[in-house]
């Protein structure tokens, strides 16, 4: 059997462990902040360029079938995966971090509402700014990526939960 001061110490070790990974994943995520700004604003890799025009796409599913289109006709896919996986994935960090931060991003709804929001965001900025386009479809994207990195939150979770009960 343990003694109090053995106690004591696991106690002030496992809070220690605790602070220290807080630290870690916000440091984690003002970088993913500050790669997702540098993606959408001002990576030419990702055709980030000024536009004369304003350039948007109001249609769902225009970009996402002309997308597909492409690929049918010519066989090549990376343009399709870029807009289509590419969109999803670059929130799905967005969908882990805030219930790891936040303890009341820690339901589905709110995460939902915030990616969508903060695409918003982002899209409206391209508009404005001229840079990249504003396009639904992204909208729709960036909100099933911050529902997967929640999903994946969700999963990871329970399965460490699971580890400290047994």
């Amino acid at each position: 059997m343990k003694s109090k001061q053995q106690l004591t110490n696991t106690t002030n070790s496992m809070a220690a462990n605790k602070k220290d990974n807080k630290l870690v994943m916000w440091v984690c995520f003002v970088a993913y902040l500050l790669l997702l700004v540098y993606v959408v604003f001002f990576s030419s890799g990702f055709g980030r360029e000024d536009h004369a025009e304003y350039r948007y796409n109001l249609t769902l599913f225009q970009e996402i079938g002309r997308y597909y289109g492409v690929g049918i006709r010519t066989g090549y896919w990376s343009l399709f995966g870029l807009n289509v996986i590419g969109n999803i994935c670059v929130f799905m960090p967005w969908g882990m971090f805030l219930p790891s931060l936040f303890v009341k991003c820690r339901k589905l709804l709110l995460v939902v509402v915030l990616s969508l929001e903060l695409s918003l965001l982002v899209e409206v900025i391209q508009l404005v700014t001229r840079v990249g386009s504003f396009d639904v479809d992204d909208l729709l994207l960036n909100t099933i990526g911050g529902m997967l990195g929640y999903f994946i939150y969700k999963i990871f979770t329970g399965i460490t939960s699971l580890r400290r009960k047994g």
